[in-house]
């Protein structure tokens, strides 16, 4: 194992968003820049798809690095955001022929950003004659099976989440307790746009809701698990098609739906000034968060090393003391704030130069 007190190991990692790219190079675990590259509108839309965007994404990453005087032949790797694929286990991936077919198919079937990281990172790696990785994507399913019966023959819980985060995290919490990830237990509930919970059970994730199509506790955009009767009738109301009914439950749902707006910081305002409905609907969120906590303990059999609060919203005192309430009985409790997905991009692929990780081939 090579020590890192002992080489310069230089990481390009690299996270596209729907109307932005972010890159960040790291001499291992130090981070020398971070930089939002940011995507006018104007300048996206000569492109008909998002695959199409891959080589106006690629020069604008490689022109920010010369900006920053970071020459490419100093990288010892790179990193991409794990992108939308079929089920796979969590780990860090070698960027490879049929992971980056999978990735290229990907992007052209969901429209996300995100599957262009691989292709991007792949293609500069090749150039540069070194290896290129993904780390922890969405798709990530470590789900036992009888976590995935739903009650209805036909139907069945999947596992999307905040992968990436959720498992940087848990790794963090074991390193603090002078343990392994693969040696603990924790819940972790990730609170921000969308909201996961999920159970840890050593190193594998074994029951979390599908937090990208809002199952679970609603969130600022998510309408999270509904009353299922209720939401037949506002699917056959007429009032709606179904892409309208998709963007009620994610995108439109949640705090938005009953506040018009999607920012907590704004509803917090709000609360201080004594709005009472957001009062409600604010309070109604951590109540939810906590019953799913709770629901995971018994998931865990009361097993567990340590609960854990991480995501933007666990940047607010107010949402982590409400909580802390809630399921200060359950144990341990920790606030993680912040998303953290480059320095988390760039973990995973030190763990494999390294040799702490072996590198997961995509099947």
């Amino acid at each position: 194992m090579v020590s890192n007190m002992e080489s310069k190991l230089r990481i390009l990692v690299i996270n596209p968003g729907s109307t932005s790219t972010k890159i960040a190079v790291f001499d291992n675990e130090q981070q020398l820049f971070e930089e939002t590259l940011r995507h006018s509108t104007k300048e996206l839309e000569v492109f008909d798809t998002i695959l199409d965007q891959y080589t106006f994404r690629k020069d604008a990453i490689i022109s920010a690095l010369e900006k920053r005087q970071i020459e490419l032949s100093s990288l010892s790797t790179i990193v991409g955001r794990g992108g939308i694929l079929k089920p796979i286990e969590g780990g860090t991936y070698l960027l490879e022929d049929k992971l980056i077919e999978a990735l290229r198919e990907g992007a052209i079937q969901k429209g996300h950003a995100c599957n262009l990281a691989g292709l991007i990172a792949n293609d500069i790696a090749k150039e540069l004659d070194i290896k290129a990785y993904m780390v922890d994507p969405p798709c990530v399913d470590e789900m036992d099976d009888v976590a995935r019966i739903t009650g209805l023959e036909g139907t069945s819980r999947i596992s999307m989440f905040h992968a990436l985060n959720q498992k940087a995290v848990a790794r963090r919490a074991a390193k603090k307790i002078g343990k392994r990830y693969e040696e603990c237990n924790f819940i972790i509930a990730h609170v921000g746009g969308g909201i996961s919970v999920g159970a840890h059970k050593k190193g594998r994730v074994i029951d979390v809701n599908n937090a990208l199509d809002g199952d679970g506790p609603f969130s600022p955009e998510r309408s999270g698990e509904l009353p299922t009767g209720d939401l037949v009738d506002l699917c056959f109301s007429g009032k709606y098609t179904k892409q309208q009914i998709k963007k009620l439950l994610a995108g439109k749902g949640g705090i938005v739906s009953y506040l018009g707006v999607n920012d907590v910081r704004v509803v917090q305002e709000m609360i201080e000034k004594g709005n009472e409905k957001a009062i409600l609907i604010y309070e109604a969120m951590v109540y939810q968060v906590a019953k799913a906590i709770g629901a995971m303990a018994t998931v865990l059999m009361g097993d567990y090393d340590m609960i854990i609060l991480t995501g933007g919203i666990a940047y607010s005192k107010m949402f982590s003391e409400k909580l802390r309430k809630r399921i200060n009985f359950l144990g341990e409790f920790e606030v993680f704030p912040g998303e953290d997905e480059l320095i988390a991009l760039a973990e995973g692929g030190l763990r494999i130069l390294t040799g702490e990780e072996t590198a997961k081939l995509f099947k």
